[in-house]
C-alpha cells in the first residue's frame, strides 16, 4: 500500500463500514434519500479524516482530524437508529453495525490517546 494510513487497521475498518453503509442505504426509499445522503456522509467521513489526520504533520492537526472522524463515528448511530425505526433495516443489520461503530471509536480513541502521550 502507498500511504502509510492504508496500513491502519481503524483505515480499513472504516473503509469497509462505509463501502457496507452504502449497499446498505441503496435500498432506502427515494422519499428517504435525504438519511441515506447523510449517512454515507457520516460513513465515508470516518475513514476520510483518519487519512487526513495521517497525513497532517503536527500532533495538533493530526488529533483535529482524529476527533473529527469520532464524531462521525458517532452521527452514525442515530441515522442508524433512525432507519431502523422507519423499517429500512432490521434489528440485526443495526446492531452489526452499532458494534462496528463501538470498535471504530475506540480504535480512533487509541490514536487520539497515542498522539496525547506521544513525546515530540
Amino acid at each position: 500500500m502507498g500511504f502509510m494510513f492504508e496500513n491502519l487497521d481503524v483505515y480499513q475498518k472504516a473503509v469497509d463500514l462505509a463501502e457496507r453503509v452504502t449497499t446498505l442505504t441503496s435500498n432506502f426509499p427515494r422519499n428517504y434519500h435525504f438519511l441515506a445522503d447523510q449517512l454515507n456522509r457520516a460513513s465515508v467521513s470516518v475513514a476520510a479524516n483518519i487519512a487526513e489526520g495521517n497525513g497532517r504533520l503536527t500532533k495538533p492537526d493530526r488529533k483535529h482530524f482524529f476527533v473529527i472522524a469520532r464524531g462521525s463515528v458517532q452521527e452514525c448511530v442515530p441515522l442508524l437508529e433512525i432507519a431502523r425505526g422507519k423499517g429500512y433495516i432490521t434489528d440485526s443489520d443495526n446492531s452489526e453495525f452499532r458494534s462496528s461503530l463501538v470498535i471504530i471509536a475506540k480504535m480512533i480513541s487509541g490514536l487520539i490517546n497515542g498522539l496525547d502521550n506521544r513525546k515530540d
